[in-house]
């Protein structure tokens, strides 16, 4: 890639997905670069819906990064930086295409306001949009070379994407969405109407509390996956020292309260302890 992707691409990161650019400061220097361009992408499609007015528009970007990946960009797709970087990478790597082809398919879902089913559909999404980060990331960290990561990438996928939409729970239910497994919030009494009017309910805080213990468990059986890799492939899972700090924060009984987030420095320090402690 350029030097100017490879700026713009740091630049775009850092903007929109903070805490996976902080996550990269503790990564080697030689694969920093590279992962940076892969999260870039990621930041890209995961932040379409929010740049989207309508479903429509959301559908046209996240289809001209499918044909950018199989080939069929119209014009000089490279002309896009985080397009050059991204494709630089899978030739460098030679990563597969194909999950991140997934990847953009799966973030069709986060057009529309249908509510997560259940918990296996949500395993499945997650599986889709996170995991497969980490598992590209820890390839990446193995220079190219096919890495079986185990039960770490699966397990931090989900966790990671739990503890995302448990911070996000009352903004998404204020812009009409619920992207927490429904089947959870049904089975303890609460009503959707209630959750996008912004209720809180005794039933509202038990799914909630269920969903950050299923989120612990889900990061605790990612630590024991992370032991077992080969020390230089630890680094891709650093976020899990930042993701652990901000379950602590979740309350279950004031979803539709906003919680100020961590501190720089202290997400920092997390991810170098973890860093120092893990490889």
């Amino acid at each position: 890639m350029t030097q100017e992707s490879a700026a713009y691409a740091t630049r775009y990161l850092r903007d929109i997905d903070r805490d996976r650019y902080l996550a990269t400061l503790v990564l080697p220097s030689r694969e920093r670069e590279a992962i940076t361009a892969l999260y870039a992408f990621n930041a890209d499609i995961a932040s379409v819906r929010e740049r989207a007015r309508e479903p429509a528009a959301g559908e046209i970007r996240l289809q001209w990064w499918a044909d950018a990946l199989a080939g069929k960009g119209h014009g000089n797709v490279r002309q896009n930086p985080l397009a050059d970087a991204l494709l630089s990478v899978i030739a460098d790597y030679s990563l597969p295409t194909p999950p991140l082809t997934r990847m953009i398919t799966a973030r069709r879902f986060d057009l529309y306001q249908d509510p997560m089913p259940d918990m296996a559909s949500f395993e499945g999404y997650a599986g889709e949009t996170v995991s497969a980060l980490y598992q590209l990331g820890a390839m990446i960290l193995n220079g190219g070379a096919p890495v079986e990561t185990g039960d770490a990438a699966g397990h931090m996928g989900v966790a990671h994407a739990l503890i995302g939409h448990l911070r996000a729970f009352g903004y998404n239910a204020s812009q009409g969405r619920i992207f927490l497994p429904w089947e959870v919030f049904e089975i303890c009494g609460v009503k959707e109407s209630e959750v996008l009017a912004g209720q809180a309910s005794d039933g509202l805080a038990v799914a909630l509390t269920k969903l950050s213990e299923t989120a612990a468990e889900h990061l605790r059986k990612a630590d024991a996956g992370t032991a077992a890799l080969p020390r230089p492939l630890r680094a891709v899972f650093a976020p899990r020292a930042v993701l652990g700090l901000q379950l602590r924060r979740v309350d279950p009984d004031a979803p539709f309260v906003r919680t100020d987030d961590l501190a720089d420095w202290r997400k920092i320090a997390a991810l170098g302890w973890w860093k120092l402690r893990n490889g």
